[in-house]
């Protein structure tokens, strides 16, 4: 009587050890999945940053060149002037980034 309710405990131990492992399982592909995701969205994020900086710049520039005095046409000039150049340095940092 005692061996087999010996055996019927051991029996429960292991159907639960069994069932932990596959919660465990389960729960590591999750994690990973998880880890995946959350480095995909940290590029993003940086992507983003850059982004957000290049436009901070340009405004900085646009606000130079607005705030210069010289007549209309020079204006213009510096104007496309500077865009072409950020254009440029944007084509620069685009093919450093890759």
């Amino acid at each position: 009587m005692a061996d087999n309710l010996l055996r019927s405990e051991l029996n429960q131990l292991e159907r639960k050890l069994i069932l932990l492992l596959n919660d465990f399982k389960k729960k590591d592909s999750e994690l990973e999945v998880l880890k995946a995701e959350n480095y995909k969205l940290k590029e993003v994020l940086e992507e983003k940053n850059r982004q957000i900086e290049g436009f901070q710049n340009k405004d900085k520039i646009s606000k130079i060149v607005n705030g210069m005095v010289v007549d209309e046409r020079d204006t213009e000039a510096l104007g496309n002037l500077l865009n072409e150049y950020i254009i440029e340095v944007d084509k620069c940092i685009a093919q450093l980034s890759e």
